[in-house]
């Protein structure tokens, strides 16, 4: 579970910007910066997941692991959980009344034979999430697993809460 706050990307993902290894497909709200920098703890910006795949893609490339892909199912289970966080203002596996990570993932018709779940808070921005992930290792072992293939991604904001952002990641096989 991470909780903290952290406010410097990594160098990995900051060397990707600066070499132009990372695409960015196109800036939000006018000013004029990245999305992967844009805060969604303001309420009115949503999670631009393709962008958020391209930082993972981009990581796992770096270690020669194949790319994920987005999936629509494992999307809506993400964006279910973490608003279920969002709700109770709490990080965790085991928040929503759906039960946990695994009985969540069945409940949704997700039957595959390696699944992993990332949650976090606090982290206002998808590069923030990242370096948040990737500095931890069981997280970061999450996301660079050579069995996934399919991801999805999801933040939801909650204006009373001191984390502001709740974020779930899950990674399955095929």
């Amino acid at each position: 579970m991470l909780e903290a706050k952290k406010s410097v990307p990594s160098r990995f993902f900051a060397g990707l910007v600066f070499a132009g290894l990372l695409v960015v497909g196109g800036c939000g709200q006018n000013s004029g910066e990245p999305e992967i920098y844009q805060s969604l703890a303001a309420g009115n910006v949503q999670l631009n997941a393709n962008e958020a795949r391209g930082i993972i893609n981009q990581y796992r490339q770096s270690l020669g692991l194949a790319n994920l892909a987005l999936d629509p199912v494992l999307m809506a289970e993400a964006d279910r959980h973490a608003r279920d966080m969002a709700t109770h203002d709490e990080v965790g596996h085991n928040v929503s009344s759906r039960g946990g990570f695994a009985a969540r993932t069945r409940g949704a018709g997700i039957q595959r034979t390696h699944a992993a779940e990332n949650v976090g808070a606090g982290y206002h921005t998808i590069a923030q999430a990242f370096s948040g992930w990737r500095g931890s290792p069981n997280h970061d072992l999450n996301m660079r697993s050579s069995e996934s293939r399919r991801m999805g991604i999801a933040a939801a904001y909650n204006a009373q809460s001191k984390y502001k952002v709740f974020w779930v990641l899950i990674v399955t096989s095929d």
